[in-house]
């Protein structure tokens, strides 16, 4: 399997759905992903691919990257196989939003949604944000040691947050300072090394319709 983050396609939307379904209640209706992958002017929404049809994943780390970045990013691979996973980013002036995250139930575990992560702190970094934010449930212990290890920490409380249940959120956030883009590198480098996949989603301009 040759995993490959990319921008979330309307060729995606029904197996996203499917992710979005199964991970939470209510999830976003279909028009919902039209719009944020169509119309919205913030949105960066991102798939994490099986890999089918797809060059051989690529070994550079973060500093390579940069570079790549400077000279334009590589293009996107056209193929798709299947989505293990979505997120969403939105940009607000200096504030980058993780709007969603979640990998499929089959898949969790293993790592993959530390990927969707790493690759949306990787695109905040790309557009200049200053300091990124989530929500997160107060029950989620695991995401939240996932959070911490890249620098976020807690910064309020959110009453009722959740319509499903009205459990609290977490508010998370982290600066990109050097210290924050400092570990970062040491991660997603050591995350690329574990998994061998290929970024054409954090350095890839987004493409419009």
């Amino acid at each position: 399997m040759s995993l490959t983050l990319r921008y979330m396609r309307l060729a995606d939307i029904q197996q996203v759905a499917a992710i979005d379904q199964s991970c939470f209640q209510p999830p976003w209706s279909r028009d919902s992903y039209i719009f944020e992958i169509n119309e919205s002017r913030i949105s960066h929404m991102v798939v994490l691919d099986s890999g089918a049809h797809q060059p051989p994943p690529q070994r550079n780390g973060w500093r390579s990257h940069l570079s790549d970045m400077l000279r334009g990013g590589r293009p996107a691979p056209n193929g798709q196989g299947d989505i293990i996973g979505y997120g969403g980013l939105w940009k607000i002036e200096g504030e980058a939003h993780i709007s969603t995250i979640a990998t499929h139930p089959r898949w969790r575990g293993k790592g993959f949604g530390e990927i969707l992560l790493a690759g949306m702190f990787g695109k905040a970094l790309r557009l200049n944000a200053e300091f990124i934010v989530l929500e997160v449930r107060v029950s989620n212990a695991v995401a939240q040691s996932l959070y911490q290890k890249y620098g976020f920490s807690r910064f309020g409380r959110r009453r009722n947050y959740y319509r499903s249940d009205n459990e609290d959120a977490w508010e998370m956030r982290v600066a990109l300072d050097k210290d924050t883009r400092r570990r970062f590198a040491r991660l997603y480098d050591e995350l690329l090394a574990k998994h061998d996949f290929r970024d054409s989603y954090s350095w890839n301009a987004r493409p419009w319709r």
